[in-house]
């Protein structure tokens, strides 16, 4: 390893998506572990609280820290990844921006750029409004050079990466029309978080399909505001997410109206095109599937056109807690540090 690897602090460490951000932190090349915390842990080595982390790389011998900013700011890191909820990231987020850390923030709080859509859509006021002018969105294929440069990222949501990354280039290109799409996903469970809750039992969810927070999911505003951009208008979608009896993965269905001219294999092309140089998006004619996305930071795309209907249906595949979260975070960070933007989610 590098000698001159870039310390790094893990604020809210032991939930599902921070556990595979520390697994992921452990094997990158340019980083070292400065400080992991947990307000329910502190004190408790990592590895014991999550033994998959057991004997490996700077984990080893570490412990949870209470997540106090004086003491984070002491641990001497650069960079600060924030896997807590919406509502208390911020809370870390702008005492740290403060001091001029730079920041990676997971939870919603820095995705969207209108505190009153974060108000309707989150249910209160915005917790640091005078951030939101600073901070990216965090979806590398779609705003790498201000990230490059940014000292806070709102790092995307899991549904949203799977839907803007097979939209945003057909919207752009004009290829699909941007009145009418409506979107069908299905997320394992592990995206609900590490919390015990009934409807989250293995009882409830296993061989069981079901959808929930429709009509107006949360991640449907930093869908909606990332499409408008692409499309240069306001887009409004319809969108039905599902728990799928599955512990991770995302597949995402996505039915829209072609523009005149416009087929499936025009369409295949331009995702080819807008694609060809990216690290983590495979463009193929194969159906996605979540097994093939398990465990990286791939995002899988495809198209089919139904000529019967006049229809385009795109279709994507992720994990949800690797570019959907963990690994979406830390090529952030990587682009932000100016490091290979693949650097340890390969």
């Amino acid at each position: 390893m590098s000698a001159n690897r870039i310390p790094v602090a893990i604020v809210g460490a032991n939930g599902y998506s921070g556990e595979e951000l520390c697994s992921i932190l452990a094997r990158h090349p340019g980083v070292r572990i400065a400080a992991v915390s947990s307000r329910q842990h502190a004190g408790k080595p990592v590895g014991e609280v999550l033994p998959r982390l057991a004997g490996t790389g700077d984990f080893a011998g570490l412990v949870f820290s209470e997540p106090v900013v004086p003491s984070l700011l002491g641990a001497g890191a650069e960079y600060f990844f924030l896997a807590l909820p919406h509502g208390l990231a911020a809370e870390f987020a702008v005492p740290l921006h403060k001091a001029g850390k730079r920041v990676v923030d997971l939870s919603a709080d820095f995705r969207l750029r209108d505190a009153g859509v974060y108000r309707e859509f989150y249910g209160g006021v915005h917790p640091a409004a005078e951030l939101l002018k600073d901070a990216v969105y965090g979806l590398p294929e779609l705003h790498r050079e201000e990230i490059r440069s940014a000292a806070l990222v709102g790092s995307a949501g899991c549904y949203p990466t799977s839907v803007l990354l097979p939209l945003v280039p057909l919207l752009k290109a004009g290829l699909v029309l941007p009145g009418g799409i409506s979107v069908s996903s299905a997320s394992g469970v592990s995206g609900a978080g590490r919390k015990a809750e009934a409807a989250l039992l293995f009882g409830e969810c296993n061989e069981s399909l079901r959808a929930y927070g429709l009509p107006k999911h949360r991640h449907l505003s930093e869908i909606e505001q990332e499409l408008s951009l692409a499309a240069g208008r306001n887009v409004a979608i319809a969108f039905v997410p599902h728990l799928a009896p599955m512990t991770r993965g995302i597949h995402t269905t996505i039915f829209a109206k072609p523009a005149p001219g416009a087929d499936g294999d025009s369409i295949l092309a331009a995702l080819e095109r807008a694609y060809a140089g990216e690290p983590f998006v495979r463009v193929s004619k194969n159906l996605p599937d979540t097994k093939n996305t398990a465990g990286t930071n791939f995002c899988d795309i495809s198209v089919r056109f139904d000529g019967r209907t006049g229809t385009v249906v795109l279709l994507s595949a992720e994990d949800n807690l690797v570019k959907g979260a963990a690994g979406q975070a830390v090529q952030n960070f990587n682009l932000m540090a100016g490091l290979d933007e693949a650097a340890g989610l390969r």
